[in-house]
């Protein structure tokens, strides 16, 4: 492993955690929504979620969907439907004023069991498997290396979504404007779905 190969690795990490995607424009939902503090757990469930799933995959997971792809369609189709239930969730909410609006962040381990049904964090960590592991006695090293710089990279990366999120909500002083706001994120969730296809 040689510097080159780390500064790729922190290079892919970044651009893969930073660019936009369902775990992003969720962090940025709830920031606008319930503001920084009370989304940190759900931030931090992402941050862990994302190399705990890398776990799961070295351990064995990863050549179950290399040997049946029908697996990963799966995965990919239940996923997405769940996040289009989510993004339909995120569309519909209305103000953080609302008393009829009942909704709460996520909390830290739902952050975590997102990662599972997230398919930009499945398409993440099996690139990383791909890309940046070695075989032989090197395999645990290498994925030690891949998880841990996930793990230093996501919290910072995605909690600048999460601060955008609570200056647009900073921002918005009516109902109308709520609805617009949470109607875009909504649909920009479901348009990660169409994109996550293609």
């Amino acid at each position: 492993m040689t510097m080159e190969w780390f500064a790729t690795l922190l290079g892919f990490a970044i651009l893969t955690c930073g660019t936009p995607g369902p775990n992003n424009l969720m962090l940025t939902a709830s920031g606008a929504n319930f503001g920084a503090r009370r989304t940190l757990p759900h931030l931090l469930g992402v941050s862990f979620g994302q190399p705990v799933l890398q776990l799961v995959l070295a351990l064995g997971l990863y050549p179950l969907f290399e040997q049946w792809p029908l697996l990963r369609l799966a995965l990919q189709v239940f996923g997405s439907a769940y996040l289009l239930w989510l993004a339909l969730r995120i569309a519909l909410a209305g103000s953080p004023a609302d008393p009829a609006q009942r909704s709460r962040p996520l909390n830290f381990v739902e952050g975590i069991g997102f990662q599972f049904i997230n398919p930009k964090a499945w398409m993440m960590g099996i690139s990383a498997i791909s890309l940046f592991t070695f075989s032989g006695q090197a395999y645990w090293t290498s994925q030690m290396a891949v998880m841990s710089i996930f793990l230093m990279v996501a919290a910072p990366v995605c909690y600048c979504w999460v601060l955008f999120g609570q200056q647009l909500g900073q921002w918005i002083r009516s109902e109308r404007g709520w609805r617009r706001l949470n109607g875009t994120l909504g649909a920009l969730t479901a348009l990660c779905v169409v994109m996550l296809w293609i």
